[in-house]
C-alpha cells in the first residue's frame, strides 16, 4: 500500500488554508483538490475568495472553475464523483492529494464512503431498475412538505420504522421526510441502514473512512483576531471590485432569466454564495438611485451585513469540525493536528513547519512527532445522536430527544414547579374525594336510622 496519503486542510474562512495549501503542494510534489462549493463556478472570483492566476500556475488545482453559473446547479453527489477518481490518479503517480476548502459537507463526502449508495446499485442489479431519478424524489418530499401535517408524517413513520420514529420529536419534520425518503428510495428502513453502515466500521453519519491513510491538518485562530481579519477581508474585496463583479453577474443573469422567462430564484447554485443575499437591495436598484443617499446607505449596509455574515460563518465551521469530527464516539475519524496560525508573523514556525514534520513523518510510515487532537479529546466525545430514543415526561406532556436533554429537564426547576402544582393537585382532589364519600357515609346512615 502506497504511504502516500490523502491530506485535508480544514478551519475557518479566512484561516490560510488555500495558502498553506500550495507550499505544501510545492514541498511535497502534491496537487489541490478544491472542496469549496461556490469556487466550481466559473468567474466571481472575489466574492468566491478564489486563488488568483499566479497560484494557481505555482501548482496544479483541480475543481475550480468547471461550471457556468447561469446554466448549471452543482451538487454533493456530483462533486465527489468528480473528485474521487482524481485523489485515485493522483495516488497512481505518486502524488499528495492536497484537499482543501470550506464547504465542510463536500471534504465529507471524500473522506467516508456513503452506503446509501451501495443499496442504491444493489438494488437497481436486483431489480434491473434505472437509478431512481432526481426528480422523483423531489416529487416525494415536495408532496409530503405541502399536503401533509407533522404528526401525520410522523404517524407514518411509527408505521413505517418505529424504531427510527422513536429517535424523533414529532416536530422534526426534515428528519422525518428524510428517513421516509430512505425508505421508499431505496426499500431498507433507515433504522437498518444505520445499523449496516456501524456493521460496515461506520456509524450514524455515513459509511467507514474511504482512505485509510489520511490525516487533517487544522488551521486554528484566535476568533478575535480572525475577526478583525475578516473584517479587513471583505474591505479589501471591495477595494478590489466585489461590488462591480456582483453588479455585472446580476446583470448577465437577469437578462438570461427574462429571455427564458423564467423566474427569479436566489436559493440555488452560485446564489447560495455569501454576499448575493446580502447586495440585494442594492442590486435591484435603479442605477441613478445607487447613487444617491438611499443607495449608498444600502450599499454600507450590504458591506456590513457582509462582515457579519462571513463572521457567523466561520463560526459554524468551527463547531462543525469540532461536532462531527472531535466529539463524536462512534465514526472513524483520521489523525487531526492542530496549528496555530494566529500570529501570520510566525507563520513558518507555527504553520508550515510543523505541517512538513508531520507529512514527513507519514510518508516514512512513522507516527509524527505532534500528537493528534483527537487522541486527547476522549472525555469531551458524545454518543451517537441517532441511536438517541425520545422521552415523554407526562407531567409537562413535553417530549426531549436524547437521554442529555431528558436529564436536564427533570432536574430543571420548570419541571418541578410543575411536578409539585400537579402533586398538590391531586391531595386536594383525594381530599375533596374523601369528603364526598363522608358525607355519602353520614347520610346512608341517617336514611337507616
Amino acid at each position: 500500500m502506497s504511504r502516500v496519503p490523502v491530506l485535508t486542510i480544514l478551519g475557518s474562512t479566512g484561516c490560510g488554508k488555500s495558502r498553506l495549501g500550495i507550499e505544501l503542494a510545492r514541498r511535497f510534489s502534491g496537487e489541490i483538490i478544491s472542496a469549496d462549493s461556490m469556487q466550481v463556478y466559473k468567474g466571481l472570483n472575489i466574492i468566491t475568495a478564489k486563488v488568483t492566476e499566479e497560484e494557481k500556475k505555482m501548482v496544479p488545482h483541480h475543481m475550480l472553475d468547471i461550471l457556468d453559473p447561469l446554466k448549471h446547479n452543482y451538487t454533493v453527489v456530483q462533486f465527489r464523483d468528480m473528485a474521487i477518481p482524481i485523489i485515485n490518479d493522483l495516488h497512481a503517480r505518486q502524488k499528495l492529494p492536497i484537499i482543501v476548502g470550506g464547504t465542510n459537507y463536500y471534504i465529507e463526502s471524500i473522506l467516508w464512503e456513503v452506503l446509501m449508495d451501495k443499496i442504491e446499485i444493489e438494488k437497481d442489479d436486483q431489480l434491473g431498475e434505472k437509478n431512481v431519478s432526481y426528480s422523483k424524489k423531489m416529487k416525494i418530499e415536495l408532496d409530503r412538505s405541502t399536503t401533509k401535517s407533522n404528526e401525520e408524517l410522523y404517524e407514518e413513520l411509527v408505521q413505517v420504522d418505529p424504531e427510527m420514529a422513536k429517535r424523533f420529536h414529532s416536530n422534526n419534520r426534515r428528519k422525518i421526510i428524510r428517513s421516509l425518503e430512505v425508505f421508499e428510495q431505496y426499500g431498507v428502513k433507515h433504522s437498518e441502514l444505520l445499523k449496516a453502515q456501524r456493521t460496515a466500521g461506520g456509524s450514524g453519519l455515513g459509511g467507514p473512512l474511504r482512505h485509510e491513510n489520511s490525516i487533517l491538518l487544522w488551521l486554528q485562530c484566535d476568533m478575535k483576531v480572525l475577526e478583525e481579519r475578516l473584517d479587513s477581508r471583505v474591505d479589501a474585496m471591495v477595494e478590489t471590485g466585489l461590488v462591480q463583479e456582483l453588479l455585472d453577474f446580476h446583470q448577465r443573469y437577469n437578462e438570461q432569466r427574462i429571455k427564458s422567462n423564467t423566474s427569479a430564484d436566489y436559493t440555488k447554485g452560485i446564489f447560495q454564495s455569501i454576499g448575493f443575499k446580502e447586495f440585494h437591495a442594492y442590486l435591484v436598484l435603479p442605477e441613478d438611485e445607487k447613487q444617491e443617499k438611499k443607495g449608498q446607505e444600502l450599499l454600507q449596509k450590504g458591506i456590513d451585513d457582509l462582515k457579519m455574515v462571513t463572521k457567523r460563518y466561520a463560526r459554524r465551521q468551527e463547531r462543525w469540525i469540532r461536532n462531527r469530527l472531535l466529539r463524536r464516539s462512534d465514526r472513524q475519524v483520521p489523525p487531526i493536528y492542530t496549528l496555530d496560525c494566529t500570529n501570520l508573523d510566525q507563520w513558518n514556525s507555527c504553520v508550515y513547519e510543523p505541517a512538513v514534520a508531520i507529512i514527513e513523518a507519514v510518508l516514512r510510515g512513522e507516527k509524527p512527532v505532534q500528537k493528534p487532537l483527537n487522541e486527547t479529546v476522549e472525555n469531551e466525545k458524545f454518543t451517537d445522536s441517532s441511536n438517541e430514543e425520545r422521552h415523554y415526561c407526562r407531567i409537562c406532556d413535553r417530549i426531549f430527544i436524547g437521554h442529555h436533554q431528558w436529564t436536564i429537564h427533570m432536574g430543571s426547576t420548570k419541571h418541578q414547579r410543575t411536578l409539585k402544582k400537579k402533586r398538590k393537585l391531586e391531595e386536594l382532589k383525594k381530599f375533596e374525594k374523601l369528603e364526598n364519600e363522608e358525607e355519602l357515609i353520614e347520610q346512608m346512615i341517617e336514611e337507616s336510622g
